[in-house]
């Protein structure tokens, strides 16, 4: 099985979409080091502190499917695939919203549920980016 790069493969890595991908797959791997090295202090860092094995479990639950999340984002930003790119944006919405919601309600600091609330702003910036590069991109012989 042969896999064929994109026809737009060489001006992918002029796009701002591209790039504003690039922290989101690395911040995504970061996310993974810290839960699975210090389950309990990426908990609190996260807006939701844990205590107890079974709560340390479910910390490194988040950081195998983040680990997944991760490597899926490096494979389309290695293979320049921006329509995969900004599926995967789009559908990640949900996660900071959701993360803001959970931490709010479980009466984290204002400043961590500002933070996941960032991460929402970056994240459609990004989804917009990846859909005009997306768009450019289809319209090039």
């Amino acid at each position: 099985m042969t896999l064929t790069p994109s026809p737009s493969r060489r001006p992918v890595l002029r796009t701002f979409g591209f790039w504003l991908s690039v922290p989101l797959a690395l911040l995504q791997a970061v996310n993974v080091a810290r839960a699975l090295s210090d389950p309990t202090g990426f908990a609190t860092y996260y807006g939701v502190p844990v205590s107890g094995a079974d709560a340390v479990a479910w910390v490194q639950v988040y950081a195998l499917r983040t680990a997944f999340v991760a490597a899926l984002v490096a494979i389309f930003l290695v293979r320049r695939d921006l329509r995969a790119l900004f599926w995967t944006a789009t559908a990640a919405l949900i996660l900071p919203l959701g993360d803001a919601w959970l931490t709010h309600t479980t009466g984290a600091a204002s400043s961590i549920v500002a933070r996941h609330l960032a991460i929402e702003g970056y994240l459609a910036l990004t989804c917009v980016a990846l859909f005009i590069a997306n768009r450019n991109a289809a319209r090039l012989p």
